[in-house]
């Protein structure tokens, strides 16, 4: 007996788990990609809200480093940020810099889950944005498409941990 695959892309909300991850991952690897070498002096990031199966929310880190992309997601889903899985390519920031720490937007817009990339070395986030996040309850999983996401921005690990 012939079975049809099962088509993830449009129905996504029938995917296991893991595979609904990588597929979320992989779209915010793509908006990141996007944005590549427009984002310096920080790291290209993308930022995909879903709840209930669905994107809510999209963002990238902007030309020249700000916005971030997870307020940008988080500003466009709004209050379906609440509950939601967040997606990020790179740990979400912990510091107060030239704009307040991405952990903590996250945190506030209410969001239930969030899957890492991979950390961010740079010493003022290092493992500090995950952190926040489990401390306020959020279930936080990292490693997802992780070396998908230290191939993109492989140029800036490298200047960060130069230092």
């Amino acid at each position: 007996m012939k079975v049809a695959p099962r088509n993830y892309h449009l129905y996504p909300e029938k995917m296991p788990k893991l595979k609904a991850d990588e597929f979320y991952m992989r779209r915010a690897l793509e908006l990141a990609q996007a944005q590549l070498g427009r984002t310096e002096p920080n790291p290209a990031v993308g930022c995909v809200l879903v709840r209930k199966g669905a994107i809510v929310g999209e963002g990238v880190t902007a030309d020249g480093g700000r916005p971030h992309a997870e307020t940008q997601a988080i500003k466009m889903a709004g209050s379906r940020a609440q509950q939601a899985t967040a997606y990020v390519t790179l740990e979400p920031c912990s510091h107060y810099g030239q704009t307040p720490p991405c952990a903590k937007a996250l945190i506030e817009a209410g969001i239930a889950r969030c899957v890492i990339a991979c950390i961010d070395p740079y010493p003022q986030v290092n493992w500090r944005g995950a952190a926040l996040l489990q401390e306020s309850g959020i279930d936080t999983v990292i490693g997802c498409c992780e070396n998908e996401a230290l191939e993109l921005n492989a140029k800036f690990f490298k200047q960060v941990l130069a230092k």
